[in-house]
């Protein structure tokens, strides 16, 4: 995969490196979901370009840096969301509450390991991680606008029993 060069995500080999890159994030979602005890699965019929969440309360903002390229992603819950990633990652230890930093700093930690993983899987050198900014508040719709010259994406994913995660993604040249 290594380098995204200068050029534009129009081109047909860099959207083969786009489609590479939002194919890792899904999987990392899924694989990490899956270790901390959460039953998740991605929403096929719901993916879609652009920014399209609904009844977000929480989101993880990571950006993504390094060999010409720059990425937002945005980790975004519903209340039930938050709540079932609360308690499976912390085995039940932490009350979720959305006031509460130590409820949000697991919500902070899992965008850490989604983009971590994301980026090992897509085999990318030299490109680094944000930490992460946690907002909270009613009916989250994105975090901030992209620029016209990123392609963004949301790639909802069902949370069992109850709860909904969605995974923005924008990606554009430096």
């Amino acid at each position: 995969m290594g380098r995204f060069g200068r050029e534009s995500f129009n081109d047909m080999a860099n959207m083969d490196k786009l489609a590479a890159l939002v194919n890792s994030f899904g999987s990392a979602v899924l694989s990490v979901g899956r270790e901390v005890g959460l039953s998740i699965t991605l929403n096929k019929a719901k993916v879609s370009q652009g920014i399209k969440v609904e009844n977000a309360c929480a989101a993880a903002l990571i950006g993504i840096v390094g060999n010409g390229a720059r990425a937002r992603v945005l980790i975004m819950l519903d209340q039930n969301g938050f709540n079932s990633i609360v308690t499976a990652m912390s085995g039940g230890m932490i009350p979720p509450n959305l006031n509460d930093s130590v409820s949000q700093s697991v919500i902070a930690e899992l965008s850490n390991m989604v983009g971590g993983r994301a980026l090992l899987q897509a085999s990318l050198t030299g490109m680094d991680v944000t930490p992460p900014q946690m907002i909270v508040g009613d009916n989250i719709k994105h975090i901030p606008n992209p620029a016209a010259t990123m392609k963004s994406f949301t790639l909802p994913f069902i949370i069992q029993p109850v709860g909904v995660l969605y995974l923005a993604l924008s990606f554009g040249n430096a």
